[in-house]
């Protein structure tokens, strides 16, 4: 059976998220704000959350409509068949958000939605009194914008950010989906020399080791759908067998560096977690003296944009000593992510392209230069 899915993301990822789907044969692909669709069966589920790079998670979208009352809402959510999917034992918590509707109250909302449920499996399943809700779990999620809902349940889980190889504890500030992002936007494919001199833990290096190594960042985790009759563990292990068939082993020059001792011994140990020791070098280094020589490099990076570093002046006194060591720079691309609105003028060169991107809620420009 082909169902609609649905990759949410961060606003401006739309594309090299469609084009991650289309790299994976998956059908119908179809990008949105904030979201790109696709369709396919529990094949199609297990390949897109093993391989996918940049998303957020993988949505089975049941349906979307109208919704401007809470009549609507639970007629309409009563009408999705929901006992094709979900088995008479499932449990089914709800959550979403709402934008721009008349339906604002998300408790509400939840609870219109949990309740047209319910009657439909009681209808369905010929249950008179109570659902027990001791199985697998499906988790729903409706996004409401604009009097129109779409609900969902979510295959993937934990995000798809969290690739398993930075501590739950260990905060930073870029989630491995938006480095990934940066990365795969700076066309890095593991040619060329790569360095990132603001590495803090390490995660635009270490996502461009598996990117160079095209390691699915999803092998080393498991996902919600796999509890789910029709998406049980063969069709994951076929995903995965597949994904690993598709590796490349070659002679990487990935580089890492921070002012940070500390930063830099936690990215040794990420890059150790997630496989990649072996590829990419970490070093205590200031950025304001980067100096490499190459034939042809790509530097990604995000340095502090002020927020981190308590003021904006202390940002671009920053950005002013790396701009002078870049311009000694021969044959380096500079792939540069910041939220500061003076970035161009602190750095002293305007960008041959800039692309608008949001880290979190945060918006940002992505600053290209291309090679001298």
């Amino acid at each position: 059976m082909n169902y609609t899915l649905c990759v949410p993301c961060l606003l401006g990822l739309e594309g090299p998220i469609a084009t991650e789907l289309r790299r994976l044969k998956l059908s119908n692909v179809a990008a949105e704000n904030g979201r790109v669709y696709f369709t396919g069966g529990p094949e199609a589920v297990a390949r897109a959350n093993v391989n996918l790079r940049c998303g957020e998670r993988v949505l089975l979208e049941l349906g979307r409509f109208p919704a401007d009352s809470f009549d609507r809402l639970f007629e309409g959510v009563r009408a999705l068949p929901w006992e094709a999917l979900l088995p008479k034992n499932a449990a089914f918590p709800v959550k979403g958000h709402s934008l721009n509707s008349k339906l604002f109250s998300v408790s509400d909302c939840q609870r219109i939605i949990k309740k047209a449920m319910v009657e439909r499996m009681k209808t369905a399943y010929g249950v008179q009194s109570w659902l027990p809700e001791d199985g697998p779990v499906y988790q729903v999620q409706f996004q409401l914008m604009k009097d129109r809902v779409s609900v969902c349940l979510d295959t993937t889980g934990p995000a798809l950010h969290k690739r398993g190889y930075r501590p739950a504890h260990n905060a930073a500030p870029l989630r491995e989906t938006l480095a990934a992002a940066l990365v795969t936007l700076s066309g890095y494919r593991g040619r060329e020399d790569f360095a990132d001199p603001f590495c803090g833990s390490g995660t635009i290096p270490i996502e461009a080791a598996l990117i160079a190594k095209n390691r699915a960042p999803g092998l080393r985790r498991d996902f919600a759908a796999m509890t789910w009759p029709g998406f049980e563990r063969p069709v994951w292990d076929a995903a995965r067998e597949e994904a690993r068939s598709r590796e490349f082993h070659g002679d990487y020059r990935i580089f890492g560096s921070d002012l940070d001792p500390a930063a830099v011994a936690l990215a040794r140990e990420n890059a150790r977690r997630a496989g990649v020791e072996d590829v990419v070098c970490f070093e205590v280094a200031d950025a304001a003296a980067f100096d490499r020589a190459t034939e042809r490099g790509i530097l990604v990076s995000n340095p502090p944009y002020g927020e981190r570093l308590g003021n904006q002046r202390a940002a671009e006194a920053i950005y002013t000593a790396f701009g002078k060591a870049c311009r000694a720079l021969s044959h380096w691309k500079l792939c540069i992510l910041s939220a500061h609105p003076d970035f161009e003028r602190a750095f002293g060169r305007e960008a041959g392209r800039k692309r608008k991107l949001y880290n979190g809620m945060l918006k940002c420009e992505y600053y290209i230069y291309p090679a001298d």
